[in-house]
């Protein structure tokens, strides 16, 4: 389990990087997102995988429990990630409502042109 959990939390962190580097707005917003859920599930693993155990302590029984932190921790990601997401959706949507162009990249005649 830990292994498929470690595995997922790669491929989600690659897949994001590459994303990031590309050069029009949307594959950058795709690969945050990807990014903020690598970083979602690393933080739920930091709980110990435990399997049907609960998340909280039962002072009647000694049972083992879930640590109930880390699930709090990827609650409060969630919902930064995604008025993040909505800030950076809304960047690249006037960026693109004021270029026609939604690449983010610029050479050097572009600059030449801003200079007269």
């Amino acid at each position: 389990m830990e292994l498929l959990l470690a595995t997922a939390v790669g491929v989600l962190t690659a897949a994001g990087i590459f994303l990031i580097l590309r050069r029009r707005t949307f594959p950058v917003i795709l690969g945050l997102s990807l990014l903020t859920y690598a970083v979602n599930t690393f933080l739920f693993a930091t709980g110990r995988l435990a399997i049907n155990a609960p998340a909280v302590l039962n002072k009647y029984e000694d049972v083992a429990y879930t640590d109930p932190l880390p699930q709090a921790l990827v609650l409060t990601a969630i919902v930064i990630s995604f008025g993040m997401t909505a800030v950076i959706v809304m960047i690249a949507l006037s960026a693109y409502l004021s270029s026609d162009d939604d690449r983010i990249d610029m050479t050097a005649q572009d600059d030449a042109g801003d200079d007269a």
